[in-house]
């Protein structure tokens, strides 16, 4: 599984690789256009990878954190 978000700014990274997360917790929240959108996680497991920083532009469809 992995977790996409549209363009915007990473402003709070909630997890790390090998951080276990259930269904709906946040795992990074982003910025776009002055509204704040947690990415929640899908479904139970454990942060495979991370792909973005706080503070980093990310354009469309990036891939921000996969589950494992």
């Amino acid at each position: 599984d992995s977790i996409r978000a549209p363009t915007a700014t990473v402003i709070r990274l909630h997890v790390a690789v090998g951080s276990a997360v259930s269904e709906g917790d946040p795992l990074v929240v982003v910025e776009a256009m002055k509204m704040e959108m947690p990415l929640r996680a899908p479904r139970d497991g454990r942060i495979k990878a991370v792909h973005c920083r706080e503070g980093e532009l990310v354009p469309a469809a990036a891939l921000l954190v996969e589950l494992e």
